[in-house]
């Protein structure tokens, strides 16, 4: 079991749980002739040794000739141990299966799977299963053991058989076994797209398991203790009343939600979703109100000190009105200014604490936290989030927490991989925010591009030229942001060009940026440091170099940036051909829609869920054999039978849970506190 723990298997059920990823139809086998005559697809043949011989020209390697009745192949090994040449001698009879091609003594077979066999040796009767492996860990191998498992463990239904049938769902123990030795006949297509009942067993019960898993984390959560936090004096009243807009309905609904969160006695763990523009921020400050007016602290942790600083000025901006202090933490601080900062947390004087992941450093001491805000959750890893949410963890009450991300995230995703959070989504955008118009350019219409940039900044626009790489690559070949930065300086004569990227000092960063929003700089040469968080009104033209090669969600982000004054905006994509067929994909559909939530399930489409998940899933458990964008039916009825369980709606529920987590996840909760 010890060689198993490489393809983390660390159990008996865990090995049974290993399922095929293929199969090889070894139940037929075809004449030589034939298989030479048709020459398409992986085939088996069996004849008898006539010659087998070392050879050292053009290279050192084991030439075996076999024949049969009908016809001759040849058989070449080019890494070969001293046994196989007495193995493969003359006379003895071999079953052998690959891929023919042309060779120079006609058709052969290179290093083809083999076994030696008597005459009499029968086909085997079921397909053979190609199971996920590793180096030093041989097909023959994982099939033996797995073939003792079969036989020694107890592989009774975890669900009863009434439930089963109104799902329609074979039994556990058929369908394992089933999915490890199917019968030739088996339909194979669906094998490999896992549409079989068998496959659809497996894949329910693993959602299942997960569905019960992320719940009960849920419920854990609800177990602990967090101070409860009432609306308190008029601080949001009269922030409210001096914002410059009005909140819309679903920023309203949101408000709500979060409100009634923080009034239990149970840390609030909720994801705030909204598309870029949303105003997501604004309903952080409410929430932050609602716990600094009860005289404890928040932590805002974003994950770029340009993002960080943003949150800063405008949170400073709203809040010193009301009288409240909002400190900034960031690795690049002066040692001076930093325990001027580190001493006013601790001491209880600053109320609201914005940084990057410098806020969980260990100097760092609260007064007494109240409330952490994780911008753009999926970029931080589960230990990030959890050592600040743990710096509150005091008199065996913790923070309370919200987690805002503008990457919309699918419904199955959310159904799945979040099912232990909260949700909230802010679905509308302020009034008289513009959708974006976004064109696709070919690279060889890039001096027309350049002209419009010219034209845009003589009518008092700013822009965005984004790159996406620093420095020349010759593998890629792909415009950098210096090169650019250099082409522009040099092209749009008389115009402020400048350039951000993530290599920089910060100081020079922030100092970019400031020049920027003030208007100083007319274009902005940068790479995807400005994909989040920074607010530009003035921006109306944003350009994206190779396009073809971001994700959509980061194409969506970066388009974000413009669009958010009151001047028509739009977003030049600029490609280079040939474009593969994903990044068309992804092209067309930054074309044809703003929405961020239909953004979000094509890219999942296109991607997986990896996009969507960043750093969540340290410590959980990915789901093998599920599809998210196929299998939305089985997520929706996973979860509500484990919904059902939970709530002990059924007979015997806390049996049928204890047993299910017990073969699927060996009952290891270890990130119940993510």
């Amino acid at each position: 079991m010890k060689k198993l723990e490489r393809l983390g298997i660390r159990t008996d059920m865990e090995l049974v749980l290993h399922l095929p990823s293929r199969y090889e139809d070894e139940t037929k086998l075809t004449d030589i002739s034939d298989a030479i005559f048709r020459r398409t697809g992986p085939v088996q043949v069996e004849g008898v040794i006539t010659m087998s011989e070392v050879q050292y020209r053009p290279r050192r390697q084991l030439v075996v000739f076999i024949s049969d009745e009908t016809g001759t192949l040849v058989l070449r090994f080019l890494h070969f141990y001293p046994s196989q040449i007495k193995q493969l001698s003359s006379g003895k009879r071999i079953r052998v299966r690959g891929e023919l091609r042309q060779g120079y003594n006609g058709a052969e077979m290179v290093h083809p799977a083999y076994r030696m066999v008597e005459e009499s040796t029968p086909l085997p009767d079921a397909l053979t299963p190609v199971y996920p492996s590793c180096e030093g860990i041989s097909q023959n191998y994982l099939r033996k053991e797995i073939a003792i498992c079969l036989k020694k463990l107890d592989l009774a239904d975890t669900l009863p058989e009434t439930l089963l049938a109104e799902l329609r769902l074979p039994g556990f123990s058929e369908a394992v076994r089933f999915l490890h030795n199917p019968p030739a006949d088996t339909d194979e297509s669906a094998l490999l797209d896992r549409t079989h009942p068998a496959w659809i067993r497996m894949k329910f019960d693993e959602l299942l398991a997960q569905q019960l898993l992320m719940r009960r984390a849920q419920l854990a959560r609800c177990r602990q203790k967090a101070h409860p936090f009432h609306l308190s004096g008029k601080l949001v009243e009269e922030f409210v009343h001096h914002l410059s807009f009005r909140l819309t309905k679903a920023q309203q609904k949101v408000v709500s939600e979060i409100r009634r969160d923080l009034g239990r006695n149970y840390p609030m763990q909720r994801l705030l979703q909204g598309d870029v523009g949303s105003g997501k921020t604004v309903v952080a400050a409410i929430a932050a109100l609602q716990v600094i007016g009860n005289g404890y602290q928040v932590a805002m942790m974003a994950p770029t000190e340009i993002l960080a600083e943003q949150h800063y000025h405008r949170l400073s901006e709203w809040m010193t009105t009301l009288g409240l202090s909002v400190v900034w933490m960031s690795g690049s601080m002066k040692k001076k200014e930093r325990e001027t900062v580190l001493s006013a947390i601790e001491s209880g004087q600053a109320q609201f604490i914005v940084g990057t992941h410098a806020l969980i450093q260990d100097t760092v001491r609260f007064a007494g936290l109240g409330l952490v805000i994780i911008d753009e959750q999926h970029r931080f890893g589960v230990g990030q989030r959890l050592v600040l949410r743990n710096k509150g963890d005091t008199q065996s009450e913790i923070p309370h927490q919200l987690m805002m991300s503008a990457t919309p995230i699918p419904r199955t995703l959310a159904m799945t991989f979040y099912a232990d959070l909260d949700v909230s989504v802010i679905g509308e955008l302020p009034p008289g925010r513009k959708p974006v118009i976004t064109r696709l350019i070919n690279q060889e219409r890039r001096d027309e591009v350049i002209g419009r940039v010219h034209a845009a900044a003589m009518q008092g626009r700013q822009i965005y030229w984004v790159c996406p790489l620093i420095e020349e690559s010759e593998s890629l070949q792909l415009q950098t942001a210096v090169d650019t930065h250099a082409m522009l300086m040099e092209t749009l004569e008389g115009l402020s060009v400048g350039l951000v990227h993530g290599r920089m000092k910060s100081e020079e960063k922030q100092q970019i940026m400031k020049e920027f929003l003030e208007g100083k700089i007319q274009v902005l040469v940068a790479t995807t440091v400005i994909e989040v968080g920074v607010d530009v009104p003035n921006a109306s033209l944003m350009v994206i170099e190779h396009a073809e090669r971001f994700g959509l969600s980061q194409l969506h982000q970066l388009r974000g940036r413009v669009g958010r004054g009151d001047a028509e905006s739009v977003c030049l994509l600029l490609y280079q051909r040939p474009l593969g067929k994903t990044a068309k994909q992804r092209l067309v559909t930054m074309r044809e829609t703003n929405d961020g939530f239909m953004i979000a399930q094509r890219d999942l489409e296109i991607r997986g869920p990896g996009e969507f998940l960043g750093a969540r899933q340290s410590g959980q458990a990915v789901l093998r054999f599920a599809d998210l964008e196929k299998d939305g039916d089985l997520i929706e009825k996973a979860a509500a039978l484990a919904g059902s369980l939970l709530k002990g709606e059924m007979a015997d529920a806390d049996r049928i849970v204890s047993a299910h987590l017990q073969r699927w996840l060996d009952n290891r909760e270890e990130f119940l506190n993510v």
